[in-house]
Protein backbone atom coordinates (compact mmCIF):
# COMPACT_ATOMS: atom_id res chain seq x y z
CA UNK A 1 0.00 0.00 0.00
CA UNK A 2 2.79 2.43 0.84
CA UNK A 3 4.32 1.88 -2.63
CA UNK A 4 0.95 2.68 -4.19
CA UNK A 5 0.64 5.82 -2.05
CA UNK A 6 4.15 6.83 -3.12
CA UNK A 7 3.05 6.53 -6.75
CA UNK A 8 0.01 8.71 -6.04
CA UNK A 9 2.25 11.34 -4.45
CA UNK A 10 4.71 11.17 -7.35
CA UNK A 11 1.90 11.89 -9.82
CA UNK A 12 0.71 14.84 -7.75
CA UNK A 13 4.28 16.09 -7.44
CA UNK A 14 4.49 16.18 -11.24
CA UNK A 15 1.80 18.85 -11.17
CA UNK A 16 2.90 21.18 -8.36
CA UNK A 17 5.96 23.42 -8.52
CA UNK A 18 9.45 22.29 -7.42
CA UNK A 19 9.42 24.92 -4.67
CA UNK A 20 6.19 23.47 -3.25
CA UNK A 21 7.61 19.94 -3.44
CA UNK A 22 10.71 21.02 -1.52
CA UNK A 23 8.59 22.82 1.06
CA UNK A 24 6.24 19.86 1.59
CA UNK A 25 9.15 17.41 1.95
CA UNK A 26 10.96 19.65 4.43
CA UNK A 27 7.96 20.49 6.59
CA UNK A 28 6.41 17.00 6.63
CA UNK A 29 9.73 15.56 7.84
CA UNK A 30 9.44 17.70 10.98
CA UNK A 31 5.73 17.16 11.62
CA UNK A 32 4.54 15.35 14.73
CA UNK A 33 1.50 13.72 16.31
CA UNK A 34 3.46 12.95 19.47
CA UNK A 35 2.07 16.11 21.01
CA UNK A 36 -1.21 17.85 20.35
CA UNK A 37 -3.15 20.79 21.75
CA UNK A 38 -6.75 20.89 22.97
CA UNK A 39 -8.38 24.23 23.75
CA UNK A 40 -11.56 24.41 25.79
CA UNK A 41 -14.15 27.17 25.31
CA UNK A 42 -11.70 29.85 24.20
CA UNK A 43 -13.95 32.80 23.38
CA UNK A 44 -11.46 35.40 22.10
CA UNK A 45 -11.01 34.78 18.38
CA UNK A 46 -7.53 36.30 18.19
CA UNK A 47 -6.29 33.93 20.92
CA UNK A 48 -7.81 30.86 19.28
CA UNK A 49 -6.30 31.85 15.95
CA UNK A 50 -2.89 32.49 17.50
CA UNK A 51 -2.95 29.00 19.06
CA UNK A 52 -3.64 27.48 15.64
CA UNK A 53 -0.74 29.44 14.17
CA UNK A 54 1.59 28.24 16.95
CA UNK A 55 0.59 24.62 16.32
CA UNK A 56 1.67 24.99 12.71
CA UNK A 57 4.88 26.85 13.54
CA UNK A 58 5.99 24.20 16.03
CA UNK A 59 5.15 21.29 13.72
CA UNK A 60 1.98 19.93 15.34
CA UNK A 61 -0.33 18.29 12.84
CA UNK A 62 -3.43 18.11 15.04
CA UNK A 63 -5.37 20.59 17.13
CA UNK A 64 -8.55 19.83 19.08
CA UNK A 65 -11.22 22.44 19.76
CA UNK A 66 -13.89 22.03 22.44
CA UNK A 67 -16.83 24.36 21.85
CA UNK A 68 -19.16 23.72 24.78
CA UNK A 69 -20.07 27.38 25.34
CA UNK A 70 -18.12 29.35 22.76
CA UNK A 71 -17.97 28.77 19.01
CA UNK A 72 -14.50 28.60 17.50
CA UNK A 73 -13.72 31.13 14.78
CA UNK A 74 -10.45 31.75 12.98
CA UNK A 75 -9.20 35.26 12.29
CA UNK A 76 -7.34 34.87 9.02
CA UNK A 77 -5.03 37.84 9.55
CA UNK A 78 -3.76 36.21 12.77
CA UNK A 79 -3.79 32.52 11.78
CA UNK A 80 -2.06 33.40 8.47
CA UNK A 81 -3.37 30.30 6.71
CA UNK A 82 -2.37 27.83 9.42
CA UNK A 83 -5.81 26.26 9.27
CA UNK A 84 -4.99 25.00 5.81
CA UNK A 85 -2.14 22.83 7.07
CA UNK A 86 -3.12 21.80 10.60
CA UNK A 87 -5.86 19.18 11.06
CA UNK A 88 -8.57 20.56 13.33
CA UNK A 89 -11.01 18.39 15.27
CA UNK A 90 -14.06 20.14 16.69
CA UNK A 91 -16.10 18.84 19.62
CA UNK A 92 -19.41 20.68 19.81
CA UNK A 93 -22.11 18.00 19.82
CA UNK A 94 -24.15 16.76 22.77
CA UNK A 95 -23.81 17.70 26.42
CA UNK A 96 -20.27 16.41 27.05
CA UNK A 97 -17.92 17.73 24.34
CA UNK A 98 -15.00 17.99 26.77
CA UNK A 99 -15.39 14.37 27.86
CA UNK A 100 -15.84 13.30 24.22
CA UNK A 101 -12.53 14.95 23.35
CA UNK A 102 -10.73 13.41 26.33
CA UNK A 103 -12.03 9.92 25.59
CA UNK A 104 -11.09 10.08 21.92
CA UNK A 105 -7.57 11.24 22.73
CA UNK A 106 -7.12 8.54 25.36
CA UNK A 107 -8.24 5.90 22.85
CA UNK A 108 -5.57 7.23 20.50
CA UNK A 109 -2.94 6.65 23.18
CA UNK A 110 -2.52 10.19 24.45
CA UNK A 111 -1.88 11.18 28.04
CA UNK A 112 -4.14 14.03 29.07
CA UNK A 113 -1.96 16.84 30.41
CA UNK A 114 -3.79 19.70 32.11
CA UNK A 115 -2.04 23.06 32.09
CA UNK A 116 -2.58 24.95 35.32
CA UNK A 117 -0.55 27.20 37.65
CA UNK A 118 -2.50 26.06 40.72
CA UNK A 119 -1.06 22.60 41.42
CA UNK A 120 2.22 21.04 42.47
CA UNK A 121 2.63 20.07 38.86
CA UNK A 122 5.61 19.22 36.71
CA UNK A 123 7.10 22.18 34.92
CA UNK A 124 7.51 22.29 31.18
CA UNK A 125 11.20 21.51 31.79
CA UNK A 126 10.81 18.27 33.75
CA UNK A 127 7.51 16.82 32.50
CA UNK A 128 8.15 13.30 31.11
CA UNK A 129 7.82 13.44 27.33
CA UNK A 130 8.29 9.79 26.34
CA UNK A 131 4.55 9.17 25.83
CA UNK A 132 2.21 10.98 23.39
CA UNK A 133 0.70 13.98 25.16
CA UNK A 134 -2.41 16.09 24.66
CA UNK A 135 -2.04 19.46 26.38
CA UNK A 136 -5.33 21.00 27.50
CA UNK A 137 -5.73 24.76 27.80
CA UNK A 138 -8.82 26.42 29.24
CA UNK A 139 -10.64 29.71 28.91
CA UNK A 140 -8.92 33.03 29.35
CA UNK A 141 -10.82 33.74 32.57
CA UNK A 142 -11.40 30.41 34.31
CA UNK A 143 -8.70 28.12 32.95
CA UNK A 144 -9.35 24.42 32.42
CA UNK A 145 -12.62 22.90 33.58
CA UNK A 146 -13.09 20.56 36.52
CA UNK A 147 -13.83 17.84 33.98
CA UNK A 148 -10.33 18.09 32.53
CA UNK A 149 -8.80 18.15 36.01
CA UNK A 150 -10.66 14.96 36.99
CA UNK A 151 -9.54 13.04 33.91
CA UNK A 152 -6.00 14.39 33.62
CA UNK A 153 -3.08 11.96 33.71
CA UNK A 154 -0.60 14.73 34.51
CA UNK A 155 -0.40 18.45 35.27
CA UNK A 156 2.10 20.94 33.94
CA UNK A 157 2.86 24.58 34.64
CA UNK A 158 4.99 27.31 33.16
CA UNK A 159 7.23 28.91 35.79
CA UNK A 160 6.34 32.57 36.35
CA UNK A 161 8.05 35.25 38.39
CA UNK A 162 5.67 38.21 38.45
CA UNK A 163 2.48 39.31 40.22
CA UNK A 164 0.01 37.99 37.64
CA UNK A 165 -0.81 34.31 37.96
CA UNK A 166 -0.92 33.27 34.32
CA UNK A 167 0.10 34.13 30.78
CA UNK A 168 -2.36 34.87 28.00
CA UNK A 169 -3.45 31.51 26.56
CA UNK A 170 -1.81 32.01 23.18
CA UNK A 171 1.45 33.00 24.90
CA UNK A 172 1.21 29.97 27.19
CA UNK A 173 0.77 27.62 24.23
CA UNK A 174 3.74 29.13 22.41
CA UNK A 175 6.04 28.94 25.44
CA UNK A 176 5.04 25.35 26.21
CA UNK A 177 5.39 24.17 22.63
CA UNK A 178 8.76 25.86 22.20
CA UNK A 179 10.13 24.12 25.29
CA UNK A 180 8.62 20.70 24.62
CA UNK A 181 9.72 20.85 20.98
CA UNK A 182 13.29 21.67 22.00
CA UNK A 183 13.28 18.77 24.46
CA UNK A 184 11.99 16.39 21.79
CA UNK A 185 14.67 17.58 19.38
CA UNK A 186 17.32 16.82 21.98
CA UNK A 187 15.89 13.37 22.80
CA UNK A 188 16.32 9.95 21.22
CA UNK A 189 12.55 9.45 21.02
CA UNK A 190 10.78 8.58 17.77
CA UNK A 191 8.35 11.47 17.76
CA UNK A 192 8.16 12.62 14.14
CA UNK A 193 5.69 11.23 11.61
CA UNK A 194 6.88 8.00 10.02
CA UNK A 195 7.41 7.76 6.26
CA UNK A 196 3.93 6.40 5.54
CA UNK A 197 2.30 9.16 7.57
CA UNK A 198 4.39 11.79 5.81
CA UNK A 199 3.35 10.49 2.38
CA UNK A 200 -0.34 10.60 3.35
CA UNK A 201 0.08 14.12 4.69
CA UNK A 202 1.84 15.37 1.57
CA UNK A 203 -0.92 13.92 -0.61
CA UNK A 204 -3.44 15.82 1.49
CA UNK A 205 -1.44 19.03 1.19
CA UNK A 206 -1.21 18.64 -2.58
CA UNK A 207 -4.98 18.33 -2.89
CA UNK A 208 -5.37 21.53 -0.86
CA UNK A 209 -3.35 23.67 -3.26
CA UNK A 210 -4.63 22.20 -6.54
CA UNK A 211 -7.92 23.22 -8.13
CA UNK A 212 -10.22 20.22 -7.83
CA UNK A 213 -7.50 18.52 -5.82
CA UNK A 214 -9.62 15.73 -4.33
CA UNK A 215 -11.12 14.85 -7.70
CA UNK A 216 -7.65 14.89 -9.25
CA UNK A 217 -6.33 12.56 -6.56
CA UNK A 218 -9.26 10.18 -7.16
CA UNK A 219 -8.56 10.16 -10.90
CA UNK A 220 -4.86 9.44 -10.34
CA UNK A 221 -5.77 6.52 -8.10
CA UNK A 222 -8.16 5.13 -10.72
CA UNK A 223 -5.52 5.31 -13.45
CA UNK A 224 -2.85 3.68 -11.30
CA UNK A 225 -5.17 0.84 -10.34
CA UNK A 226 -5.82 0.14 -14.04
CA UNK A 227 -2.10 -0.24 -14.78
Amino acid sequence: MSNFETQVLDKLYEIITPSKREMFDRIAADRTNHITIAIENVFQEHNASAVLRSCDCFGLQKMHIIEKDNAYKVQRDIALGAGRWVDQFNFNQGDTPTLDCIQRLKKQGYQIVATTPHTNANTIYDLPIDQPMAFFFGTERKGISEEVIQHADAFVKIPMFGFTESFNISVSVAILLNTIRERLNASNLTWRLNEEEQIALKIKWCTKILNGGKELEAEIRRRLLKN
